[in-house]
């Protein structure tokens, strides 16, 4: 059986322990946690240790850390000569300490404690310096997910933007939605059809071919309203950039 070490406590290594812990193939073996009041009830505590020097050595060891903290958690480690990623979406696996083998293993998708994650549907973007490296983590990875990717760190880069665009950037129009629903009572509910609709329908047809509304229809007359109805000078502005930027990929 091969052990894993998983070093975070945020979303994403939650969301990995829930999955890993589940698999015949593969062993948690420690999960390192900096302060011990952050576990509450939600890593089994049984493999939670707080001192990473304490960290034994495994066949895989994933780094689930703010970026900026790749580097420096992956020097602290006590140990040499074995596999060790990062989850990150935007930074090489260079900047892992080269005292141990390094790769990645990047799921792609948006993670919150309080939201199940079915992993069979995460897409996992797989990175290594050596090829059987590549092989141990698409091992672990094909255990994992259905949807497995060897991914150059310039192409995770990009795909990092492409998602915070349909993710992060969506997500944020829908706030802007709710907003102005709330402002003139209207539940935010009658627009999760549209949301549902708007989302399933690139499964069948491509994003541009897709798109409906003022913009692409240029129906200035629409368009107008809409402006004059914004009062929030930020949400007029987005709603006129967008509105150009359809316009400009017909």
């Amino acid at each position: 059986m091969k052990t894993i070490n998983i070093i975070g406590s945020g979303n994403v290594a939650y969301h990995l322990v829930r999955a890993l812990k589940n698999l015949t193939n593969y062993k948690i073996q420690n999960i390192v946690i900096r302060s011990l009041d952050q576990v509450a009830n939600i890593f089994p505590r049984d493999l939670v240790i707080s001192n990473i020097n304490d960290l034994r050595k495994a066949d895989i060891t994933l780094i689930a850390v703010t970026d900026s903290a790749i580097h420096e958690v992956s020097s602290l480690i006590p140990f040499e000569d074995s596999l060790v990623v990062h989850t990150s979406g935007t930074t090489s696996l260079e900047v892992i300490s080269d005292k141990n083998r390094r790769g990645v293993f990047y799921p792609l998708q948006t993670f919150s404690k309080d939201k199940e994650i079915d992993f069979k549907e995460v897409p996992l973007c797989l990175e290594a310096e050596d090829l059987n490296d590549l092989t141990e983590l698409r091992l672990l990875a094909e255990e994992l997910s259905n949807k497995v990717y060897n991914i150059s760190s310039n192409q995770r880069k990009s795909l990092h933007v492409a998602a915070v665009f349909v993710s992060n950037f969506t997500n944020h129009m829908f706030t802007i939605g709710n907003e102005i629903c709330t402002e003139h009572n209207i539940p935010f509910d009658i627009l999760k059809p549209l949301i549902k609709e708007t989302a399933d329908k690139i499964n069948y047809l491509d994003p541009k071919g897709a798109q409906t509304g003022p913009a692409i229809r240029n129906d200035k007359t629409t368009i107008k309203a809409h402006e004059d109805f914004l009062k929030n000078k930020t949400y007029k502005t987005i709603y006129q950039l967008i509105t150009q930027s359809i316009q400009e990929n017909v």
